[in-house]
């Protein structure tokens, strides 16, 4: 085999605080392990993350991406789920499948990882990912997509998948009548807000600070507000009777945003904590000095399991949930890095390998 077809283009960590794109070797599919022709792979804040920081628990030399959605190119020794031509996308969590955790249907908490603090394997992490023109996958991580639309399968191995799973945690919760607040509008909440839309009857108020994430969200709202207003805890609490909200998604998860969460929520309520953003909320073993109501739940959700991907491409697939995209070359990686980190892309960012037809900003 020629130099040509022994390397391919990707996106690399080189070492802290260096994400570029490369000429790197092209992986093959090893035994149990599917080599994917990569059709698009999205861009997120973790992404980010990885690229700023000093002390990244990500390899030096790993390629990134942890958003996948391809066509399988070449399987390896004993995989028979699978064969050429089918398009997939990667579930994020590369669970063992046979540890207590999976076998009950709980991949993305598989008890075989280095430590009770450590998720699952996951491409463009711990494993090198996809944004690049192949990655090679477990075969058991692939759900098929039939003829969706690989820009936005792509996007709901995290997005749709991450807040699938948060609403479906306090599903019992989510009963007509109920109230459920969204903090954080962009690329999660916003599909978190179709998802409640599709799959409950619960009250939708839905909170940002930007115009734009909350006009994005209007159609799947009920209610829109600001949530840096100054009378935003108050209208919560008076329009749920006092009671406050069933169900508070923060996906921001800053100190600003878990104390309004813990102001709105009710008693026996959910608070589901998506966002990274590094805040805290002390919790205090005296309900004389403590705000939140008896009974809150407050969880920090990761990821998902594989039924839970299999329900939002379910979801995609009858047009229920719609991800807003905004596409780029593989080529012009480094731009679309940029434009997130500017706060200048509207929905996901999505990477095309084949990207002739992408559009970028």
């Amino acid at each position: 085999m020629n130099d040509c077809c022994n390397t391919m283009h990707g996106v690399q960590l080189a070492e802290a605080g260096n994400v570029r794109l490369a000429s790197l070797p092209r992986p093959v599919a090893g035994a149990n392990e599917v080599l994917l022709r990569v059709l698009a792979a999205g861009l997120c804040q973790t992404d980010l993350h990885i690229r700023s920081a000093s002390d990244s628990r990500t390899p030096d030399g790993t390629t990134l991406g942890h958003e996948i959605a391809g066509v399988v190119e070449q399987c390896g020794d004993g995989v028979t789920r699978w064969r050429r031509g089918d398009r997939v996308v990667v579930h994020p969590c590369w669970s063992c499948g046979i540890c207590s955790a999976c076998l009950s249907g709980r991949q993305n908490a598989c008890r075989r990882t280095a430590g009770r603090l450590a998720p699952p394997h996951t491409p463009g992490v711990t494993k090198n990912g996809g944004m690049a023109d192949y990655v090679s996958v477990p075969e058991q991580s692939l759900v098929s997509i039939g003829d969706l639309d690989p820009a936005v399968a792509a996007t709901l191995t995290d997005a749709a998948l991450t807040s699938y799973h948060a609403i479906r945690t306090c599903a019992e919760l989510l009963q007509p009548g109920s109230t459920t607040v969204i903090i954080g509008l962009g690329g999660l909440g916003n599909l978190a807000a179709q998802i409640l839309r599709a799959t409950t009857a619960t009250h939708i108020v839905g909170a940002d600070v930007s115009p734009q994430a909350i006009d994005a969200a209007r159609p799947w709202v009920d209610v829109s507000m600001r949530a840096d207003a100054g009378d935003f805890v108050d209208t919560i609490v008076e329009t749920t009777d006092g009671f406050g909200a069933d169900v508070v998604l923060d996906f921001v998860g800053s100190d600003t945003t878990l104390r309004l969460a813990a102001a709105i929520v009710g008693r026996y309520g959910a608070i589901r904590v998506v966002g990274l953003s590094g805040g805290a909320y002390p919790f205090v073993a005296r309900s004389a000095n403590n705000t939140l109501p008896r009974g809150v739940s407050i969880m920090c959700p990761y990821g998902g399991t594989y039924g839970d991907l299999a329900a939002v491409i379910a979801l995609a697939q009858r047009g229920k949930i719609q991800p807003l995209v905004t596409r780029f070359a593989l080529r012009d990686a480094m731009r679309a890095f940029d434009a997130l980190q500017a706060g200048q892309i509207r929905g996901r960012a999505v990477l095309i390998p084949d990207g002739d037809a992408a559009t970028g900003i």
